[in-house]
């Protein structure tokens, strides 16, 4: 607190933490009174900080650039008869603060009779200076700071719930894995009240390798900020101190989150799909009972959200396997060799560089496999015919894509139905010349013009049925002819500046003799 008999060459010490408390009066020696009669009050282990207004004025332009004032001791008579009201509601209707405690305290009460200004203003106590001894003046701001501590708490309870509410949100909308990790330590950064990455001296996620194991006796570090901002992929138990190592071991043993002092640890199991995840975070300060509170509500949605990212990768990779395993059927019996494998590989390589969205990337990369499901309903003999095709078998094969369209066009699944795009899509040509419908330019999707790029790519670079393998050099050559004509010339250009990586694949994913 503020004390007003300091020699001149004293310093002025304010406690490190203290309950802001406006003293509003004209009479100075109602602040030397204060003062001595508050001067021992201490609340929640913290003192208090006595700051002195001497009129309305004074006491409005304090209040409007300090948040932090916990009560107000308010005269009513100052510069007017009723200047204190005044500030009083200057304090409740113009700068909307609530939070902080009104004591009125009056000489004159025939000004501002006690029941009318209950019923008039949002007070929250009358006190007449004549019956306010040193005792009762104790006791009304020892009440005032208890109701504002309060009220200061379930605020920052509502705060911290709708962060919890929104950072639920946001878990259960992520997809992949890896994004929701990611996203679980800024939910939980946003959640401390900390600025990003600020409020952190440590924190990082870990998880077993292969991510899916039921028992892990070793966790490496997936993300992290901090000291572990670039300690990705370290094993995370010679990466931190041994307490930090004792308390993560806390919170596997009890599966929960947990914490000491600064230092908080969650652990999160799958109960269905296997794989597991380890938070630590040390906090610029000891998390107190409600944010401690608000953290395990949080850690008990992020079980769930991410029992919900396994299960969709579950699903996900089960339907990818089934799409894949048709399509290497399908290959297979057209001798076609690894032909998908590489397709999708280098399928999602020109759809990355061609800035497709995560997603479509992925349904992409899903739906490639079937681009050729038309051919089942060709003749074998054609398929596998060594040489030339004859004009008349050259119209059957034809066909396959509109067949191929038609076998998967009636489903509503996001997979199938880029799969039906693809099958009737990858024969038609940049420039209208292709097949079945003469399409052209970006009429065109971008993922059958990047599929038609790769699978003529393909074909060159390898022995198919009725192709010899030609030299890189001529391949070269008719992708340059063939520039804004059959192809895409944007995805030329690609092909072009990375064509080295595209042989790699090649050499990656080679045909069987």
């Amino acid at each position: 607190m503020n004390l007003v008999f300091l020699d001149e060459d004293t310093p002025n010490e304010e406690p490190a933490e203290s309950w802001a408390v406006l003293v509003v009066d004209d009479e100075p020696e109602v602040h030397t009174v204060t003062n001595l009669a508050l001067g021992s009050l201490r609340f929640q282990g913290k003192g208090l900080e006595l700051i002195s207004a001497f009129s309305g004025q004074q006491a409005r332009e304090i209040l409007q650039n300090r948040g932090d004032i916990a009560a107000v001791l308010l005269d009513v008579v100052m510069e007017t008869e009723d200047e204190g009201l005044k500030v009083a509601d200057f304090i409740r209707n113009q700068i909307h603060n609530k939070v902080t405690r009104i004591v009125l305290r009056t000489g004159q009460p025939g000004l501002a009779p006690e029941k009318d200004v209950i019923i008039n203003y949002d007070i929250n106590d009358y006190k007449s200076k004549t019956e306010l001894t040193v005792d009762k003046l104790f006791t009304a701001m020892y009440t005032a700071l208890r109701s504002y501590s309060d009220l200061v708490t379930i605020e920052a309870s509502r705060q911290g719930l709708e962060k919890v509410i929104q950072a639920s949100a946001d878990l259960f909308c992520i997809r992949t894995l890896e994004t929701f990790i990611k996203s679980v330590v800024q939910q939980l950064k946003l959640l401390s009240g900390e600025s990003m990455g600020d409020g952190y001296t440590t924190t990082a996620i870990a998880c077993p390798r292969p991510m899916h194991l039921d028992q892990a006796d070793e966790f490496f570090v997936f993300t992290g900020d901090g000291n572990y901002s670039h300690k990705t992929t370290s094993l995370l138990s010679e990466t931190i101190q041994n307490s930090h190592i004792t308390l993560c071991q806390r919170a596997i043993d009890s599966q929960s989150l947990v914490h000491q002092q600064s230092l908080i640890a969650a652990y999160w199991k799958s109960g269905a799909s296997g794989g597991s995840l380890l938070f630590l975070s040390e906090l610029t300060h000891q998390p107190n009972d409600v944010e401690f509170r608000l953290f395990q509500i949080l850690t008990q949605n992020v079980q769930i959200a991410f029992e919900n990212v396994l299960l969709t990768r579950v699903v996900e990779d089960t339907q990818r396997e089934i799409v894949e395993r048709l399509g290497l059927a399908i290959e297979k019996q057209y001798g076609t060799g690894r032909h998908i494998q590489r397709m999708v590989t280098l399928c999602e390589f020109l759809a990355i560089k061609s800035g497709m969205t995560d997603r479509d990337i992925e349904l992409l990369k899903l739906a490639i496999p079937l681009h050729d499901i038309g051919n089942s309903r060709i003749p074998y003999a054609i398929v596998s015919k060594l040489g030339r095709l004859t004009p008349e078998e050259a119209d059957i094969v034809k066909v396959h894509a509109e067949r191929g369209y038609n076998l998967l066009k009636d489903s509503s699944r996001p997979t199938i139905k880029m799969a039906a795009l693809l099958a009737k899509e990858h024969y038609e040509h940049w420039d209208g010349g292709g097949y079945p419908h003469g399409l052209k330019g970006e009429e065109i999707s971008l993922a059958s013009r990047i599929s038609t790029l790769v699978d003529v790519y393909d074909a060159q670079r390898n022995m198919r049925a009725r192709d010899a393998l030609i030299t890189k050099e001529k391949v070269i050559s008719l992708f340059q002819q063939q520039q804004g004509r059959q192809f895409d010339p944007d995805l030329v250009t690609l092909l072009m500046d990375n064509f080295d990586s595209f042989e790699r694949v090649m050499t990656e994913f080679t045909d069987s003799a």
